[in-house]
């Protein structure tokens, strides 16, 4: 599959600084962020700094110091939020049928409350 990314998205200018963000964690590779409009009591963005469109774009054509820092920084935000002894949920979006918003990688961090089934019947 061919991945063509838009530096014009949400993601990019956030990035670039062009919009501000609740900044929760830099690293050389990632930037994690408060959601805008959380879905939960904690909703945290985690996105790489790098041109990626979806995970599976991102698997395929990152480094492997981007894919170590990624990984990292998704565990350090949950160590960061206290989420492990009630629970998290971890949520890529990838595509039309996923759903995803902004054609850049993000995984949503969710936590502090029971979130109930993954996906909803249909």
């Amino acid at each position: 599959m061919s991945y063509t990314y838009d530096d014009q998205n949400i993601f990019a200018k956030i990035l670039r600084g062009e919009i501000p963000n609740t900044t929760v964690l830099e690293t050389e590779h990632s930037l994690a962020f408060r959601d805008l409009y959380p879905q939960a009591p904690q909703h945290v963005l985690v996105i790489p700094k790098g041109p990626y469109v979806t995970f599976d774009h991102f698997a395929q054509s990152a480094s492997d110091a981007e894919i170590v820092d990624y990984v990292r920084a998704v565990g350090e935000v949950c160590r960061r939020e206290g989420v492990a002894e009630d629970g998290w949920r971890l949520i890529s979006n990838a595509g039309q049928n996923g759903v995803q918003e902004v054609p850049h990688l993000h995984v949503h961090v969710l936590a502090g409350r029971r979130l109930g089934r993954m996906l909803e019947k249909g």
